[in-house]
């Protein structure tokens, strides 16, 4: 097998992983994350009134301020909790079971070493020029200690859904990479899908996500665990969203911004297929720190 270690990450999950248990979870996981959401947007506009409403969500729409871009983080709480209740209570399994044994472990042998080509291909970048600074670096320092464990549970949650809960009932019932790790990535890039701001070059970046999709399942198949998963996850959003952004799209604290018209393919592809070339030589990185 080429993923020994899969079996002992699904494990867990054999016991309740029917087809239809399965789907009525991913469906109280939205319900849970859209329902605490709305909620709490309902609130907002209940005590704060209509003027607060609608500053807060158009601040959460752009992420163009660090306050904006901290609450768009902020929202992925409830997709945790989701997860964590569906798991919990309808698989009836430890919450534990998400993360896989020795993820701690594998995230810390792991996320130096992305860390450090982040940086490398960050320092790259500074040549282009279409690049423009956008956050003064001492308001990014101040904003660190709130976003970026945000950023942390941001990530988390995504991989706990679609590294852990999705990729763990799908295999638990078939060994097919169709369905633990194609299936779950093209659920992801399908959340990525954004016509109104990419316009047609949207499918190209829901192509990458699934692309990151399943790199990511290979990392958390062959560890066993999400450790390397979430050191991937973070170590790329930590770029995106810190040092190197798309101008208008979550940029509230990127030191620098790529100003150019994503919905322009042929603009975008370059950047797009170099970006993809990077994450395909973090998960080389990561797959090789694995094996020591």
């Amino acid at each position: 097998m080429p993923y020994p270690r899969l079996e002992l990450f699904t494990a867990p999950a054999r016991a309740r992983a029917e087809w239809l248990r399965s789907l009525a979870g991913l469906i109280l996981i939205a319900g849970i994350y859209w329902g605490a959401v709305m909620g709490a947007l309902a609130l907002l506009y209940r005590f704060g009134g209509p003027i607060v409403f609608a500053a807060v969500v158009m601040a959460m729409e752009r992420g163009g301020t660090p306050g904006g871009l901290v609450l768009v983080m902020l929202s992925f709480l409830p997709l945790a909790a989701g997860v964590m209740l569906v798991t919990r209570f309808l698989h009836r399994r430890p919450i534990a079971s998400l993360f896989g044994t020795g993820a701690f472990g594998d995230f810390l042998k792991v996320f130096p070493t992305l860390l450090g080509l982040v940086a490398l291909v960050a320092a790259t970048s500074a040549l282009d020029p279409n690049l423009g600074k956008s956050t003064p670096l001492p308001v990014l320092l101040n904003w660190l200690p709130i976003a970026l464990p945000l950023l942390f549970i941001q990530i988390a949650s995504e991989e706990l859904l679609f590294r852990g809960y999705f990729l763990q009932q799908m295999g638990a019932r078939s060994r097919a990479r169709l369905l633990w790790m194609v299936l779950p990535a093209a659920l992801f890039g399908a959340l990525h899908y954004a016509p109104d701001e990419n316009g047609p070059t949207a499918i190209i970046f829901v192509l990458w996500a699934m692309l990151f999709g399943c790199l990511s399942a290979d990392l958390t198949a062959r560890a066993g665990n999400l450790g390397p998963s979430l050191a991937f996850h973070f170590a790329n959003n930590i770029s995106a969203i810190f040092l190197v952004g798309l101008y208008g799209q979550l940029d509230g604290l990127s030191l620098y911004t790529l100003v150019i018209n994503t919905r322009d393919i042929g603009a975008m592809a370059p950047y797009l297929a170099l970006d993809a070339l990077a994450i395909v030589t973090f998960w080389l990185a990561a797959r090789l720190r694995l094996r020591r």
